[in-house]
């Protein structure tokens, strides 16, 4: 039974996104915290892309940053464990003429060496902490060095252990989201559309070292670490100077110790030896 647990948790992972695709664009697109993530993540990714690369994208969702790429002229193959999911992806390239550009493959990142197309990539992304929903990332990251072309770098973006504004919680009352990942070592409880599955939060300390001897580490960079966590709702809205001043500070302080590792996020670029 115990064999079979990371598989049952992948299942309900997919059940859940797979439910959530139908409104997933609708509960985001107009966040200005999720916009604001979004617009770091690519930015950070852009300074590392060569023209018309091809990019394995791993928990790809809707599309959203699929597109974006493709749109700039670089070749994606886009995965996922949630059919809805995919079936959005593929609505958006034949939306967009993106098609002759864009792929899609149902995957998991946990079965990378089943993929139909193996490239070897130029650059291999991961948003939004796709990558905690499994116990076992490190084989993950172990797999990702076979996939890349030479010096080919990975971007992946993670939760980490602690999050400083997620803690803060604490002081209006809200123990059990404050504290969800001090105790987290045999993972954490989540939920999406009903559908209850496991997460895990991992520090770029652990990533750095399951790579260590084959990629190198490019950067790392905290996020959502002085501007608040998009779950906040209406903070941008309803505190317009403060959220220009939080990013603001987040800017200058994004990949120094220890912003850059208590956020609600981090981004990691490794590049392959």
């Amino acid at each position: 039974m115990e064999a079979a647990a990371p598989h049952i948790n992948e299942q309900k992972a997919a059940e859940a996104f797979s439910t959530q695709s139908a409104i997933f664009d609708k509960i985001y697109s107009s966040n200005a915290i999720v916009n604001y993530k979004r617009e770091r993540v690519r930015t950070h990714v852009l300074h590392y892309l060569k023209p018309q690369s091809s990019i394995l994208e791993l928990n790809a969702g809707t599309g959203e940053d699929a597109t974006f790429f493709a749109g700039l002229g670089h070749k994606i193959h886009a995965t996922d464990i949630a059919e809805g999911m995919q079936h959005k992806l593929r609505e958006k390239a034949e939306r967009y003429n993106l098609n002759n550009l864009i792929s899609a493959e149902l995957c998991s990142f946990t079965r990378l060496h089943e993929l139909k197309k193996k490239g070897p990539y130029d650059h291999i992304f991961s948003n939004f902490a796709g990558l905690n929903c499994t116990a076992e990332l490190d084989s993950v990251l172990r797999s990702l060095p076979t996939l890349l072309n030479a010096e080919g770098i990975a971007t992946l973006v993670i939760l980490p252990e602690f999050c400083l504004w997620e803690s803060l919680l604490i002081f209006k009352g809200l123990f059990k989201t404050a504290t969800r990942r001090w105790f987290s070592k045999n993972g954490a409880k989540a939920h999406v559309e009903g559908t209850h599955f496991t997460c895990w939060y991992y520090n770029p300390s652990y990533v750095i070292d399951q790579v260590k001897g084959s990629m190198d580490v490019l950067s790392v960079e905290g996020l959502c670490t002085i501007v608040p966590p998009s779950y906040i709702e209406n903070f941008a809205e309803d505190h317009p100077r403060a959220y220009r001043l939080l990013k603001k500070w987040e800017d200058k302080l994004r990949f120094s110790w220890p912003w850059r590792a208590i956020g609600d996020y981090y981004i990691i670029s490794l590049r392959k030896k």
